[in-house]
């Protein structure tokens, strides 16, 4: 392999949420082995980010490696219209065993920002079969991200969202006040209020409820009561209103259950998956639904479900989605959550007293700390790499969701490395 060209790199290759005019730096990747990932210049980083939170097998685990080669010297891909595979089957009887009992339908698609259109989709079109055509809008809370792709963007959150820019030519959705009530308390009539108040206004007019179960992700790394998703599950029954959990972010063990949804026992009508399915090997998605959502739908016009990724259910995605549900299920997969959840507890805890930081938060593999001010990403980046780490802020977060095989040594390596950081940012600090 010869030297990577950053020059080119540079001038046309346009990464994520950066500009082309003024980038900011990228880090030459070499290889990528356990929880490290090695620069092209032999420095090796401790990853704390399970590259966007789906690597939670660490890099190049042999039995990954295996199911990919061996599905590769068999077919790597054919048209899933009008034909099916082994692995496609397989791992839908493994995500239909893992999930609630209603969810008895899975699509395939690409990406997490798929999957969640998919499932708007359906609850539009679910809607329209039954007759209520009316119902073309979706409720959903402040503070959430759903994805980048069009209809997922009109449900993040539209002032602090990343996608505000859009807002003039997005669909105009309903939001509720983000839960007050944080994960350990229970959700009062009052936290609801608001939720309760914007679907009884609303209902005639709503397709769907969507929401991210206990943790909100990307727009802001908050934790709730797993008591208000019980509440919005009896709201939406008794106003007629489908429910989507977007788990993309927090499925496969991140909150410490396999599902955020299981801390709360409330089932969807809709699920969506992502990320940590194929253990951050290729991209793949699904979106689960009911033989009730599945059964209106085939029943109404035009009897079929109006969607169809060129790509849908890739066996090569599929056979290493199937090893990598297999590898965390055998594990002892809750005590290594456990046991990072009590290491980032202590090992963020020294955060709380430094001048500048807002928050630190805690649960399951994930560990927060929210700063009063955004980061400057450049500076802070740098910073983490001469830790030795690999940690990616955005805003006023600076966050940690490391692979599970993480060993205590190296989480207390990442956690000193945060806390280092953020200490800088502020003079005095100590």
């Amino acid at each position: 392999m010869g030297t990577i060209d950053l020059d080119f790199d540079r001038k046309h290759i346009w990464h994520p949420y950066t500009s082309m005019r003024d980038p900011l730096p990228v880090y030459p990747v070499k290889s990528a082995s356990g929880v490290y990932i090695e620069l092209e210049d032999g420095k090796r980083l401790i990853d704390g980010m399970s590259s966007w939170w789906a690597a939670i097998h660490g890099y190049n685990h042999p039995v990954l490696n295996k199911a990919i080669e061996q599905q590769a010297g068999m077919m790597s891909h054919v048209m899933f219209g009008g034909l099916t595979h082994e692995p496609a089957v397989a791992l839908a009887k493994k995500l239909i065993e893992l999930t609630p009992e209603p969810l008895q339908k899975v699509f395939f698609s690409d990406s997490g920002s798929v999957s969640v259109e998919v499932g708007i989709k359906m609850a539009l079109q679910y809607q329209q079969a039954a007759g209520h055509s009316e119902k073309h809008r979706l409720l959903t809370l402040r503070s959430g991200y759903h994805g980048d792709t069009f209809t997922a963007m009109s449900v993040c959150d539209p002032v602090t969202g990343m996608h505000n820019l859009f807002s003039g030519v997005l669909p105009q959705q309903v939001f509720a006040e983000a839960p007050r009530c944080r994960f350990h308390e229970t959700c009062s009539d009052g936290c609801i209020e608001d939720f309760r108040r914007k679907l009884e206004t609303h209902h005639r007019e709503l397709a769907a409820v969507i929401l991210e179960p206990v943790v909100q992700g990307a727009g802001g790394m908050r934790c709730y009561s797993p008591d208000h998703l019980g509440k919005v599950r009896e709201l939406c029954d008794r106003y007629g209103v489908l429910l989507i959990f977007d788990e993309i972010a927090t499925g496969f063990g991140r909150t410490g259950r396999m599902f955020a949804l299981e801390h709360a026992n409330a089932a969807p009508d809709i699920l969506c998956v992502g990320k940590a399915l194929t253990g951050g090997y290729v991209s793949l998605a699904a979106t689960l639904t009911t033989e009730q959502v599945a059964g209106v739908i085939s029943e109404g016009e035009p009897g079929v479900f109006m969607h169809g990724p060129t790509f849908m259910a890739n066996p090569l995605a599929c056979s290493v989605a199937s090893a990598s549900i297999g590898l965390l299920t055998s594990s002892d997969w809750r005590k290594k959550v456990l046991n990072i959840e009590k290491g980032l507890s202590l090992g963020l805890e020294p955060c709380r007293s430094f001048r500048g930081v807002a928050d630190v938060r805690v649960l399951g593999a994930i560990g927060v700390v929210e700063l009063e001010n955004p980061v400057d990403m450049a500076a802070i980046q740098k910073s983490f790499v001469e830790k030795g780490v690999w940690v990616r802020p955005f805003g006023k977060l600076v966050y940690l969701m490391p692979p599970y095989i993480i060993s205590g040594q190296e989480l207390t390596a990442l956690s000193n490395a945060v806390c280092a950081a953020v200490g800088e940012l502020s003079p005095g600090n100590g």
